[in-house]
Parts: C-alpha cells; structure tokens; sequence
C-alpha cells in the first residue's frame, strides 16, 4: 500500500521561507515522479512543482519560480519542497502526490497517490 506522509507546513510572516517534506512507501520510489499542489478556500487545486523519478527535471509552476525548489532523495524515499520569500497568497493546504509515470505530470489526474496535506499560512 502506497503512503505519502507530509510535514513541515507551519505559520510564517511574508518574506519568510519554510520547508514541506514527504515521505514514500509502498513501491518503487525512484520510479515515478512526484509532484507538490496547494489548493487555497474556495479555489481549485493548483500544479506547484513536479520532478521527475531521476530527479534530473524539475518543473515549478510560474507563480512560485524563482522562490520554490523542489527536490528528492530517492535513497531515502523523500520528497521536499523549499519555500522562500513566502506572500499571503501562498497561503494553502499542500499536498505531496506521486505520479503514475516517471516523466514529470502538471494535471492531478496523472497522480494516483496523495498525501494527507499540510497548511502553510503567511502573514502579511
């Protein structure tokens, strides 16, 4: 059975940076990409990052480049999302997802697992 469990989400003041991890079990962990989403009240899930089983691509989504950094550990089965210059409006519950391939995937639907998602607020 496949987990995904996240930690590292957290109330931080804008400008601040904070750190997601996701930790895997239950296959092959280096053999599908993992991606980040956020979803926000009252609005759809959004893409944040995606990288790819290797971890030889990454993908951030346009809103957050230049500021996120996605990155795994496939010895150890983790995935983790840096956040720095956080604003109020990355305010949302992330979710860590794996993929059903190994290439990087942007839509929700190409991910089959899901974490258990974490809240990251920011202040302004």
């Amino acid at each position: 059975q496949v987990q995904l469990v996240e930690s590292g989400g957290g109330l931080v003041q804008a400008g601040g940076s904070l750190r997601l991890s996701c930790a895997a079990s239950g296959r092959t962990f280096s053999n599908y990409a993992m991606g980040w989403f956020r979803q926000a009240p009252g609005k759809e899930r959004e893409f944040v990052a995606g990288i790819s089983g290797s971890g030889m691509s990454t993908l951030l989504a346009d809103s957050v480049k230049g500021r996120f950094s996605i990155s795994r550990d496939n010895g150890k089965n983790t995935l983790s999302l840096q956040m720095n210059s956080l604003k109020p409006e990355d305010t949302a519950v992330y979710y860590c997802a794996s993929a059903f391939r190994a290439d990087i995937q942007t839509a929700s639907s190409r991910y089959g697992y899901w974490g258990q998602g974490n809240q990251v607020t920011v202040s302004s």
